[in-house]
């Protein structure tokens, strides 16, 4: 499997993963012609050097996406974080440890940018995902809260 940031080419795959997801399901809209804001969200993201949109492949298809946020801040002294979001692997190609190496090539990633720690978010139903970053050797530090500004999103 190999990992590398995303194209254009490859927003329809990344969609369709997005809502390849029992708890996400219908969130997103993976028609096509898709939804013009996938492409500005994307154009958004690609122009940004401290975002990446990451695609996992496997023998030429996309099996798992995820995005890589590197975040500045004041507090542990200037320290970088990364933030890893929206991680996705292909229900058809779940259970075979993929998920496991594209979470270790983000964490490497963050490293390699010089991120003091790596964090992320999942939603609180996601019994299997807390599992699964727990056997990883993550750890439970935090709750998290959203305030919707708009209806129709995350």
């Amino acid at each position: 499997m190999i990992f590398r940031d995303a194209t254009l080419a490859d927003l329809p795959a990344i969609v369709a993963l997005l809502d390849d997801d029992a708890l996400s399901q219908g969130r997103e809209d993976p028609s096509l012609p898709l939804d013009p804001r996938y492409e500005m969200a994307f154009a958004d993201i690609d122009s940004d050097p401290n975002q990446r949109l990451i695609v996992a492949e496997r023998d030429g298809d996309v099996v798992g996406t995820m995005q890589l946020s590197y975040l500045p801040g004041i507090a542990f002294r200037g320290a970088w974080r990364g933030q890893i979001e929206a991680v996705r692997i292909a229900s058809s190609v779940r259970g075979q440890g993929l998920g496991a190496q594209m979470i270790g090539w983000a964490v490497e990633q963050c490293r390699a940018r010089g991120c003091l720690m790596v964090q992320l978010t999942s939603m609180r139903d996601r019994l299997d995902a807390h599992r699964f970053y727990e056997k990883l050797g993550w750890t439970k530090s935090h709750f998290g809260f959203k305030l919707k500004l708009h209806e129709g999103h995350g």
